[in-house]
């Protein structure tokens, strides 16, 4: 399958898709176009079993995401605004959802969407210049792609309320000490460190990646118990999967597993 878009550049080799925002005249930001062609790539990728895992990338440009566009964004009124911000969370939550893994490679700025886009990413790994931060409040706005719901998530209620509310830009090893981001690495080597981290996860069992993937996000939006009866839902299921019992009999027989997705 070939991937053809105008603000997205596509690369698969050996199982990992690389995809690199292409806007660099407007530091990648975030408009329609963009989104529309994201979830044309999403819907793709779910069934193209040339695709393992997804890299994002601001490949060359100074940003990852440097946020919305803001062109785009002055020219609606409260109306249209509130309609575009929940359809654009309809393409953040398919990215968390996502039954592959998911990881950012973030090579420079990080911010407003940018920053609420790397958030959507299963695993985010930096490079040591990437800047991050939720400057929306500096327009006398508010974040708008679940920056309100998904930073108190991952980094605390007073973190991101500090964050959130000065509009603060914040350093790459500021990020990693809250845990906004996995790993922090010299700046030329985010690819490498993001593929490293791919490759040590398509060796595993990818029914049992999806599982973990499900049981996360049901478990982080339920109770204690109800996540625990999904996981137990789940942790049965794989047994009835060929990756299951080749794995526990790999381990048995004292040899690599060979998952084959069944």
């Amino acid at each position: 399958m070939t991937y053809q878009y105008k603000n997205l550049l596509v690369e698969i080799s050996d199982k990992i898709a690389t995809v690199t925002f292409n806007r660099p005249d407007a530091l990648n930001a975030l408009n329609t176009e963009v989104f529309a062609e994201v979830t044309d790539m999403m819907d793709k990728f779910e069934t193209d079993e040339s695709v393992g895992g997804i890299i994002f990338t601001g490949g060359e440009s100074k940003a990852f995401i440097a946020g919305a566009d803001i062109k785009e964004l002055a020219e609606k009124n409260a109306v249209e605004a509130a309609i575009w911000s929940r359809n654009m969370m309809k393409v953040f939550n398919r990215i968390d959802k996502f039954p592959k893994p998911v990881i950012a490679a973030i090579n420079g700025f990080c911010l407003g969407g940018g920053n609420e886009y790397a958030m959507a990413c299963h695993i985010r790994v930096a490079s040591e210049k990437a800047r991050f931060g939720q400057p929306e409040v500096h327009l006398g706005l508010t974040p708008g792609f679940m920056g309100t719901v998904r930073l108190p998530r991952i980094v605390g209620k007073a973190k991101a309320l500090e964050l959130l509310m000065t509009g603060r830009m914040i350093k790459a090893d500021e990020a990693l000490s809250i845990g906004l981001v996995n790993h922090v690495v010299p700046h030329g080597e985010v690819m490498n460190k993001a593929v490293e981290i791919m490759k040590e996860i398509l060796v595993q069992g990818p029914i049992a990646v999806r599982f973990i993937i499900d049981s996360v996000n049901t478990g982080l939006n339920s109770t204690l118990d109800e996540g625990g009866n999904f996981e137990a839902e789940v942790f049965g299921l794989c047994f009835s999967t060929e990756d299951g019992k080749e794995g526990l009999n790999a381990f048995i027989e004292k040899r690599d597993p060979q998952f084959k997705g069944r």
